[in-house]
């Protein structure tokens, strides 16, 4: 199989294929062209490097949870295995550019990917704070280090995000809230007076936002242009209109369950669209074609290699 194909991608511990020949090192020989993707928690080298790597270590031990959670209250996880998931959206993005260096220069290459450089890489704005400043990010809730006001705000009867992201859309807030003095005062001109005076302006907002219901405030703030949005819970993500008409939910059927919904792919293609034509396969369903299309074995082939406990 490594002779005909493109990329292998495994995530063993570090050194664990080495004892069965499947290291990038052996399978090269092979392959010259093949570009080998190994994922682990800390990467090949490193003092950490033998280290099993879980998400929710990762997201300890990369920072994130430091800056996740109310001010003052326990660190926490993000709601979703974000170092994974983030880890395989790197890999997908350094495959496809190893292919285009195979593709230009006939070579393959090694890919080293560790969850906790992930992690550390996306720390985003919160890293370049701390790099351009050594001030220590801290938790701060639904709050915004760099943007006032950016965050959550309880309404008369729930909840919302008023994310105001420059001062244009600050006055239009203000005028909104019957209270346009707040837009011209010096303490709140521009964002930077904002961020630095926000312990005397968010409590006012929140005065103010407790004065009417969420759909009154989703509706106004909406109309006058004043980034916002509800704050939604599952059953309420794929039940608004925008998700539907984005088809980011379909239904395949599956040979063993049935129906099956399934989340839609977030990419829109304008000349080759994603299409939805098989449902997600059972355990080792393709083993018997890959083996006959791409290595040409005959069923009698096949038979033996399942025999002798090569494949399932």
């Amino acid at each position: 199989l490594v002779a005909k194909c493109d990329v292998l991608i495994e995530n063993f511990k570090v050194g664990g294929l080495e004892k069965y020949g499947l290291d990038y090192a052996s399978l090269r020989g092979v392959n010259p062209k093949l570009v080998y993707c190994s994922i682990t928690g800390f990467g090949q080298t490193g003092p950490y490097a033998e280290r099993a790597g879980y998400d929710f270590m990762i997201q300890a031990m990369g920072g994130l949870m430091s800056v996740t959670g109310e001010p003052g209250g326990q660190p926490m996880k993000v709601g979703v295995a974000l170092a994974d998931v983030m880890t395989g959206l790197y890999a997908a993005n350094a495959i496809q550019a190893a292919l285009i260096h195979q593709l230009r220069h006939g070579k393959g290459q090694y890919i080293d990917l560790a969850l906790l450089d992930v992690q550390v890489a996306t720390l985003a704005n919160q890293a370049m704070n701390y790099l351009a400043s050594g001030n220590n990010p801290q938790r701060m809730g639904n709050a915004h280090p760099n943007i006032v006001p950016y965050q959550a705000f309880q309404t008369r009867d729930g909840h919302l995000i008023l994310a105001v992201g420059n001062d244009a859309q600050f006055k239009r807030f203000c005028d909104l809230a019957g209270r346009p003095d707040l837009a011209i005062d010096d303490l709140y001109l521009k964002n930077s007076d904002r961020v630095k005076n926000r312990q005397s302006l968010i409590p006012q907002l929140i005065d103010i936002m407790l004065s009417q219901d969420s759909d009154w405030w989703l509706d106004q703030l909406n109309a006058h242009g004043i980034p916002c949005g509800p704050i939604n819970n599952i059953d309420a993500v794929f039940a608004n209109p925008q998700v539907r008409h984005r088809g980011m939910q379909f239904e395949l059927e599956h040979p063993a369950a049935g129906k099956v919904a399934s989340v839609g792919n977030p990419i829109k293609f304008s000349e080759t669209p994603v299409s939805y034509d098989k449902a997600p396969p059972m355990l080792g369903q393709h083993t018997e074609a890959v083996l006959s299309e791409l290595l040409e074995l005959d069923a009698k082939q096949i038979k033996q290699l399942r025999t002798e406990s090569i494949i399932a």
